[in-house]
């Protein structure tokens, strides 16, 4: 049987690809798609290569100004934003940690930056093992604080 984690409606997790800790998440089962809040996200020539480069804002992170990404590790799929219209996005994968474990998963990269929450976790993350509880919060950032 696969192991299972008890997760809340929102924790704290790490991107530790991307050098990112202690970022908020809220857990959307109405999503299936997670998302990163990023700004500038443009898709670009590097030497022949199509490659993606994409912002995320000190404020996000804890930090003061704003952290440049790129990667030519991307893909662009149509996904139905929160309010129903059909988005054209940049998926990246990248490891996301929560209990102590890495798991690899995708993220849209959107602009999020009128939400509460920089991060949002779908369905097609959340299949990989958890179960919500909707009365809890951050049970993977109290026990990785606890240790």
């Amino acid at each position: 049987m696969k192991s299972s984690y008890t997760i809340g409606r929102n924790d704290i997790i790490d991107l530790p690809e991307l050098d990112l800790f202690n970022i908020k998440a809220k857990i959307d089962t109405g999503a299936f798609t997670s998302a990163l809040h990023c700004s500038r996200i443009k898709v670009i020539d590097k030497e022949g290569t199509p490659t993606v480069s994409f912002q995320i804002s000190g404020a996000t992170i804890g930090r003061k100004g704003s952290t440049k990404f790129e990667t030519s590790d991307f893909t662009q799929r149509k996904i139905k934003s929160s309010t129903g219209h059909i988005e054209n996005r940049v998926i990246i994968k990248t490891r996301l940690v929560l209990f102590g474990k890495k798991f690899r998963t995708e993220f849209s990269l959107t602009d999020r930056s009128g939400m509460k929450f920089p991060v949002l976790l779908g369905r097609k993350f959340l299949k990989k093992g958890f179960v919500v509880d909707v009365r809890e919060e951050n049970l993977s950032y109290k026990m990785k604080i606890a240790q």
